[in-house]
């Protein structure tokens, strides 16, 4: 395991930090961290989250671990060689178009989405992810667009939460300023 980035990020909808770090195994990549904030719902919350990816940034596997107010919780999310998602061991159904693996708690999991789909200026892509929603603890389609304007800026849209803003974006792959939602700390 080789330790290739790390990044400390601020909330800026509500209280809460994320710090995460990016790890090079072998040909694999993963992504290590844990948020503490406080939910939509006011509940305080900490989560400890991986996921894994191959060497071509296809997310393979993800797991959270930790409670939101008194409730624990222990996701695990797989994709199995036939392209269906799992989540905690049930497929389930209609997500196999989706590459990627969004947790929704954390802009971790851009990294992953703009290394695999590795934009020149100027170019655009729209990405499904199997993103978990925390509040019911299932697993759905999200469909994100990116757009690269240049250098360390990607014009986002989630049409799904109605966000639409540019992301600033680290040398290294991590979104550095979220608008309205995350920015890094020095």
């Amino acid at each position: 395991m080789q330790t290739i980035a790390t990044i400390f990020w601020r909330r800026l909808d509500a209280p809460g930090h994320d710090a995460c770090r990016l790890e090079r195994h072998g040909e694999s990549w993963q992504l290590d961290g844990a948020a503490v904030f406080r939910h939509t719902d006011g509940r305080p919350a900490r989560l400890d989250y991986r996921v894994f990816c191959d060497k071509a940034w296809h997310a393979k596997w993800g797991r959270v671990r930790g409670w939101v107010g008194e409730s624990p919780v222990d996701i695990s999310v797989a994709r199995n060689p036939r392209g269906d998602w799992t989540l905690n061991d049930e497929v389930v159904p209609d997500l196999g178009h989706c590459v990627d693996l969004d947790l929704g708690f954390t802009p971790a999991t851009n990294l992953v989405q703009l290394r695999r789909i590795h934009l020149d200026k100027g170019d655009s892509a729209e990405v499904a992810a199997a993103w978990i929603d925390l509040d019911g603890e299932s697993l759905s389609a999200l469909v994100q667009h990116y757009r690269r304007r240049g250098d360390g800026a990607y014009d986002y849209h989630a049409p799904r939460f109605d966000y639409k803003d540019t992301l600033k974006v680290g040398a290294e792959g991590f979104v550095t300023h979220y608008p309205g939602l995350w920015e890094t700390v020095a």
